[in-house]
């Protein structure tokens, strides 16, 4: 009754809350962030470790079960411990109590890393240390395909170019391509040679090692002008590698290019991606944390075409994937069926 006494007495004070009301809601309204996956915080955070050739089972016993056993002792507010090892690559999860300082965690976790480290294998790098959140999802697809453009200039375009333009947009997260070969020096030995002249794959390994420096020299003042001193520590093209001294035997010089072959190549490919039947390499586009995963599909669509301006020749980028359209009907860009136009 008091509130209907005092609506008879002040007819104008509500009268302005009511006007008040209708214009802030379509207002609120439009400006609350809409979003498919909502933002779940889950403290996890997941270390990888990775060591090329190592087996899975020495990946366990000599890295990522050593570091787990003493990694609660440095780490707080760990609940447990999950672990996966494969051939080169073992991944360690810690999850942790409800309300954990992450942030905290991380940086325990990488200070005992660094640590530990030197009780690792010779040559061994620090591991990859990421954290995980459950919104944290593939929202698009980039495929970049091309009819002239070698696997390996795709596998650039992807990495250098494509990461490059697109990861300036407000939530925006691009791993690494999948498909493509990653450019890479490759040295082939020859057995035959290398057991001819009494050599060892060391022996080449040690003779690139030691004469393939990067070295600083700094400056050089010559009167009114310094200029840069550089060394030719270092081969600048492949051929110079190939003509690298490896060892002196008999009297005679034993270059790289008598027992091996240096090129320009890749590693061995474990992933594959043909598009129409053509080379291809495929971009996931992830959201991370709160960001709106209509916003940033709509970001990418909008920058796609100067992208594609400014790619190299003969290079194709197709949008696939859309998540932003399931479900979304009559959202643009999308059919009445949510499918991506």
């Amino acid at each position: 009754m008091w509130l209907i006494r005092i609506a008879i007495s002040r007819p104008y004070t509500f009268l302005v809350m009511a006007f008040a009301i209708l214009i802030m809601g379509p207002l609120t309204m439009l400006r609350t962030p809409t979003d498919i996956f909502p933002n779940i915080g889950i403290p996890v955070i997941s270390m990888v470790w990775s060591y090329t050739g190592l087996p899975a089972r020495e990946m366990a016993n000599r890295i990522s079960a050593n570091f787990e056993r003493i990694a609660p002792v440095v780490v707080n507010g760990v609940e447990h411990i999950d672990g996966t090892n494969l051939n080169g690559v073992a991944v360690s999860k810690f999850y942790f109590q409800p309300g954990a300082n992450v942030p905290l965690a991380m940086s325990q976790l990488n200070a005992a890393a660094s640590y530990y480290q030197r009780n690792f294998p010779q040559g061994f790098t620090p591991p990859q240390v990421l954290t995980y959140n459950a919104s944290s999802v593939p929202v698009m697809q980039l495929a970049l395909s091309s009819k002239t453009l070698s696997e390996s200039a795709l596998y650039d375009a992807g990495n250098i170019y494509i990461r490059g333009q697109l990861s300036g947009i407000p939530g925006v997260s691009l791993p690494f391509p999948y498909g493509g070969k990653q450019r890479q020096v490759q040295v082939d030995l020859d057995p035959r040679q290398l057991q001819s002249y009494g050599l060892s794959a060391q022996d080449v390994q040690n003779a690139i090692a030691n004469q393939n420096l990067i070295i600083p020299a700094g400056t050089q003042k010559i009167g009114a002008f310094e200029y840069t001193v550089a060394l030719n520590g270092a081969g600048a093209t492949i051929d110079d590698l190939n003509n690298l001294p490896v060892k002196e035997v008999n009297g005679s010089t034993i270059y790289v290019h008598d027992v091996a072959h240096v090129r320009d190549g890749s590693p061995p490919q474990t992933n594959i991606v043909r598009m129409n039947g053509e080379h291809a390499v495929l971009m996931t586009v992830q959201k991370i944390g709160s960001a709106s995963t209509l916003d940033i599909v709509n970001g990418v669509k909008a920058k796609l075409p100067a992208v594609q301006a400014g790619a190299p020749d003969g290079l194709k980028i197709a949008a696939t994937g859309d998540q932003s359209c399931i479900g979304q009907r009559g959202h643009i860009g999308c059919h009445p069926r949510g499918r991506h136009r």
